[in-house]
């Protein structure tokens, strides 16, 4: 039986086909090497541009991130403060409840009261812990004293409460 094909050697010409794909992968890839050596940008001026480009991103970047940072910490200190607000209210609503009014004056009642309980836990304190040494003494701490303004004069005393009623005691 001949062969169908006996001018051509049928592994020279797959050879040979081997050899012209790398060869034209090799022309390619040079050919891609040299146009990109054609875009390479060698000013110096459009260099430092770019680079002073990535640099005012990087630092909005940063400027954002310290911005979030700091709503942060800020929403933090918001829900605390909220906790702690929260607390007082209560304990004011029930301090209100407990002493009447609450809100606006304090009357002379609930400043004895608060000075009893004072009283009372510095006297518990001292029993179990043997008291409070050096402690800061406050105007609170002390007892209220009379307003010696509206005490009654004595009989000898001229009492005058604006200009007019000096001018008639002399």
């Amino acid at each position: 039986m001949p062969k169908k094909f006996s001018t051509e050697n049928t592994k020279a010409a797959a050879a040979r086909v081997r050899k012209e794909e790398a060869k034209a992968v090799a022309t390619a890839k040079k050919q891609k090497e040299v146009e990109d050596a054609l875009w390479v940008e060698d000013d110096k001026n459009v260099l430092k541009k770019e680079q002073r480009k990535v640099e005012r991103e990087k630092k909005r970047l940063e400027q954002l991130e310290r911005k979030k940072e700091a709503q942060r910490l800020l929403d933090e200190e918001q829900a605390s403060l909220k906790g702690r607000a929260a607390k007082q209210a209560a304990a004011a609503a029930a301090a209100a409840a407990a002493g009447g009014g609450g809100g606006g004056k304090v009357t002379r009642a609930q400043i004895g009261e608060a000075l009893k309980r004072e009283q009372e836990e510095r006297t518990n304190g001292s029993d179990g812990e043997g008291g409070v040494a050096g402690k800061a003494v406050t105007q609170a701490d002390q007892p209220l004293e009379e307003n010696i303004n509206r005490l009654v004069a004595a009989d000898d005393a001229v009492e005058a409460r604006s200009v007019d009623d000096a001018i008639a005691a002399l």
